[in-house]
């Protein structure tokens, strides 16, 4: 049962959010977030573990807004243009928290990268500064700032894949 509640606690705030980028309301956000929970829990067992359980209650989420939009689609005469905007949308949004978790990731391996480094790689992508930039604020060359960014992201390709084979 903690274990239920830790999850809940971890990963509410997600679910939520994400149904709030689709239904664009609060309150129907927080019952599909609810119910979203209610079905985690009785198919529990279904997680084969292929991927995050942030993906999975998302999936789940996903599944109840399009149920939703249906019910409302045979009381209301919804559009099959507002339905497909609509899956077009949440295809999106769940695209978005994909990228949003592999940048978490890119974020914590640059934090093993020497100071240099880090500093090079901030400045490029969190700056979008290019490598002249980067040599006038660092006091070096063009050519090293390029050099550096280039090894580095080589570095966090290994620390990438040793991370997976471990």
């Amino acid at each position: 049962m903690q274990d239920i509640e830790k999850v809940y606690r971890e990963y509410s705030s997600t679910v939520y959010k994400y149904l709030f980028c689709l239904t664009g309301k609060e309150e129907v956000s927080e019952d599909l977030t609810q119910e979203t929970f209610a079905i985690a829990i009785k198919q529990i067992n279904k997680f084969r573990g292929d991927c995050k359980i942030s993906v999975w209650l998302c999936q789940i989420a996903k599944h109840l807004w399009y149920k939703e939009l249906k019910k409302h689609k045979k009381n209301k005469n919804i559009s099959i243009n507002d339905l497909n905007e609509e899956i077009r949308i949440s295809e999106t949004t769940e695209d978005i928290i994909c990228k949003r978790e592999e940048k978490l990731k890119l974020f914590k391996d640059m934090q093993k990268l020497d100071e240099q480094s880090r500093e090079v790689m901030y400045l490029r992508m969190v700056g979008n500064l290019n490598f002249i930039e980067i040599a006038e604020i660092l006091g070096k060359t063009p050519n090293w700032a390029r050099v550096t960014f280039y090894r580095a992201k080589q570095k966090i390709r290994e620390v990438d894949k040793n991370g997976k084979k471990n």
